[in-house]
Formats: structure tokens, C-alpha cells, sequence
């Protein structure tokens, strides 16, 4: 395949907004404070009245340990002692680009750091809840090795991985989290103690329409205290309607402006590095027309996905972005009409090529719903439109368009 692309982007949280869901289902986490100002974070470091602090940048990337700013600070994660160097290091952070092995090589721009209380991890576990098909429902997760990467367990030591199929009706028995948590290796009152955090986490899997809570590590401490020192929370989008306030926390100022404006009209798009843009409905018609731009020596720009229950609107919203986009030297218009109407994109297209006074090359492939319809609205609209046969004939097509310039 020519790309990895992703047919939607998901909601993904800063790691104080997921602290902070956790904390409102009484799940413990460490204490801590948001700051988008060094002052700020100095007085945050103050109040906590901690033996250790632990200053974070917040940003949607992992790798921020070894990250660096371009303000010469390295690591985006610092321990201290002394709550006065809070503010410096804050200053240092705030305002510049952290860059990661997960970032733009450029970086992101900080604009909140989280200054949390530091606890001492005796031991780390993984636990987990997630949606399983295989199962029809959600089921937790665990291993006694924690703080790593789970795949690689699975690999190495399978016999340390434990499932526990949940039923949905009936939610996480007292047995199964006992069970649960002394699989993880929990002892004595710590066992107990690690049971209702996990009873806790699915209270929260049910709360936010989760399809998965990861707590990596799920830690004791030497005082005794079991704590979910770190949370990756991925949420049902499906479920937008009934959590306004969970997808209110997004922050889109880390997104690709244009995949922001994409989704103000319902479309997927995702930017790649070629000069042929591909305007398709579905994901996977998207993928294999990105495939087939790539097998006869063109290059995709983008993909973007119409998705079903088009409007001309959006048809007219779509072309503006694929011509606002300075590599695009011809597009490609690859639409099956099942639940489409092919009548509804040709009219779309006749207006946007008018009203845009598009530059580039157009080849359309239509088949399906009122084709027949669509392609006569094509055909007599006058415009330099190139119709195409099928996927591989509109392929060869728009690959020949630009080698013509």
C-alpha cells in the first residue's frame, strides 16, 4: 500500500484531560496542576508540597521524555526536588517546539505543562479494558509486567497476559476483580485495594463510552497505595452526540489545519506528499485508488473520503480544499454510488469546477446510483472534464494529464 492512512481522525486527549476524567470516577492518579504560564507553574509546584515534582509538557505525542525544545531545553519530562526551578524550567517550555520521534520535524508548540506530585514506583503493572469483537463485548486485560511495551510480553511471555470477559448486562463482578488483581500480583490489603480501582476504571469505560482504557503502569507505592500513574483513553466517536462535553476537550490546534476544516463538513481527509489529488467515497475505495495512482506511476496527494449521505455542499467544500493545496497538479474523482447518488456528486463537481475556475486536470470515474443521470450532467456541462471507464482507466488517466503539463 502507498500510504497509511486513517479513515477518520479519533479524539486523543492531553494527559491531564484524561488525569482529570479519572480522577471524577474516583480512580487514584497522582496530584497535579495545569499551567500555561511559568508564574503559574511555580506557584502550582509551591501548593503541591511535594518531596518530588514532575513537570510535563503537555502535547499529543508520546516520546516527550526524550523530546526536545527549541529553546535548547532537552526532555519534555523533568524531575526535581525544588519547587523554584518549576518556574524556570516552565519558562523554557512554554511558548517553544517540543520535538519527539512522534512529532512534525518541526515540533509542537507547548502551551500547558502539568506539574504533578512524583510518587516512587515499587512495582508496575498493565491493566487494561477494551472492546473485543471476538467476545462481543468488553474485556480486561492484565500482566504483572508493567511500565513496557505489551505487545512485546505477549510475545516473549504470553503466560503473563490475563483476560476476563466482562458481561456487559452485568458489569465487572467483585470475584473477576479479585481475580484481576491478584493476576497482577497484588498482595495483601493492596489486593483489595487494586480490585476497586479496576471496578472504578470500568465505572469510567461505561461513563465515557471508552473503547479502550490502558493504564501503563497500573503501580503500588512504597506507602502502600495503588495508582494509575498513566492512562490512554480511546472513545467511541459514534457516541459524540451523547458526550458533547468529553469531545469539547479536543484540541484541534494540533491538528493539520486542513483535516480541521475537513471535518466541519463531515470529511476524512488526510494530506500526503504527491501531486494527484483522489476525491473518493469509502475508506477502502480511498486506499485502493491511492494504490492504483502509486502502481501506475503517480503519486497521491491526499486521501479523502466523501463517506456516505453526500450533500453538493460538501462535494463543493471538498474540491476547494483539494485546489487550495499547491501540489495538486490534477484530481481524480473516484465515486461508487451505492448509497451515493452519482447525480448528486455531477452536480457538485459542475458547480465547484465553475465557481473555483479549476486550473488542473479533472478525471471522474462514476458507476451506480443514477450513473447514467450524473454522467449526462457531465457531459453537457461544458467543462474540460475526462471521464474514465473504470478505477484503472481514470488512474492511467490522471498520471498521463500531468505528464502532458
Amino acid at each position: 500500500m502507498c500510504a497509511q492512512v486513517s479513515s477518520r481522525r479519533w479524539l486523543n486527549l492531553q494527559e491531564y484531560q484524561s488525569k482529570k476524567l479519572m480522577q471524577e470516577s474516583g480512580v487514584t492518579v497522582q496530584r497535579f496542576y495545569v499551567a500555561d504560564n511559568a508564574p503559574d507553574a511555580l506557584q502550582a509546584a509551591k501548593r503541591l508540597g511535594a518531596k518530588e515534582i514532575v513537570l510535563k509538557a503537555q502535547i499529543l505525542a508520546g516520546g516527550r521524555g526524550k523530546g526536545v525544545f527549541d529553546s535548547g531545553l532537552k526532555g519534555g519530562v523533568h524531575l526535581t526536588k525544588d519547587p523554584s526551578v518549576v518556574g524556570e524550567l516552565a519558562n523554557r517550555m512554554l511558548g517553544y517546539s517540543l520535538t519527539t520521534k512522534q512529532t512534525p520535524k518541526e515540533g509542537v508548540k507547548v502551551k500547558t505543562v502539568m506539574v504533578a506530585e512524583a510518587l516512587d514506583i515499587t512495582r508496575e503493572t498493565y491493566f487494561a479494558i477494551l472492546m473485543d469483537r471476538a467476545c462481543n463485548g468488553p474485556v480486561m486485560v492484565g500482566s504483572p509486567q508493567g511500565g513496557m511495551d505489551i505487545e512485546e510480553v505477549a510475545d516473549k511471555t504470553p503466560e503473563l497476559i490475563f483476560k476476563e470477559v466482562i458481561d456487559i448486562f452485568e458489569g465487572v463482578r467483585d470475584d473477576q476483580a479479585v481475580r484481576m488483581a491478584a493476576n497482577l500480583g497484588f498482595k495483601g490489603p493492596l489486593e483489595r485495594q487494586a480490585a476497586d480501582q479496576i471496578k472504578r476504571l470500568y465505572d469510567l469505560f461505561l461513563k465515557v463510552d471508552a473503547t479502550q482504557v490502558e493504564v501503563n503502569p497500573l503501580g503500588e507505592t512504597p506507602e502502600g497505595q495503588v495508582v494509575c500513574f498513566d492512562a490512554k483513553i480511546n472513545f467511541d466517536d459514534n457516541a459524540e452526540f451523547r458526550q458533547k462535553a468529553v469531545f469539547a476537550l479536543d484540541d484541534m490546534s494540533e491538528s493539520d489545519p486542513t483535516e480541521t476544516e475537513a471535518a466541519k463538513w463531515d470529511l476524512k481527509y488526510i494530506g500526503l506528499d504527491g501531486n494527484i489529488a483522489c476525491f473518493v467515497n469509502g475508506a477502502g475505495l480511498a486506499m485502493a485508488t491511492c494504490d492504483i495512482i502509486d502502481l501506475h506511476g503517480g503519486k497521491p496527494a491526499n486521501f479523502l473520503d466523501l463517506g456516505g449521505g453526500v450533500k453538493e455542499k460538501q462535494v463543493y467544500e471538498a474540491f476547494k480544499l483539494l485546489t487550495a493545496d499547491p501540489k495538486v497538479e490534477a484530481i481524480l474523482v473516484n465515486i461508487f454510488g451505492g448509497i451515493v447518488n452519482c447525480a448528486i456528486i455531477a452536480n457538485g463537481i459542475t458547480k465547484a469546477c465553475r465557481e473555483l475556475e479549476l486550473k488542473v486536470p479533472l478525471v471522474v470515474r462514476l458507476e451506480g446510483t443514477n450513473v447514467q443521470e450524473a454522467k449526462r450532467i457531465l457531459s453537457e456541462s461544458g467543462l474540460p472534464i475526462v471521464a474514465a471507464n473504470d478505477l484503472e482507466d481514470a488512474a492511467k488517466k490522471a498520471v498521463a494529464a500531468i505528464a502532458k503539463k
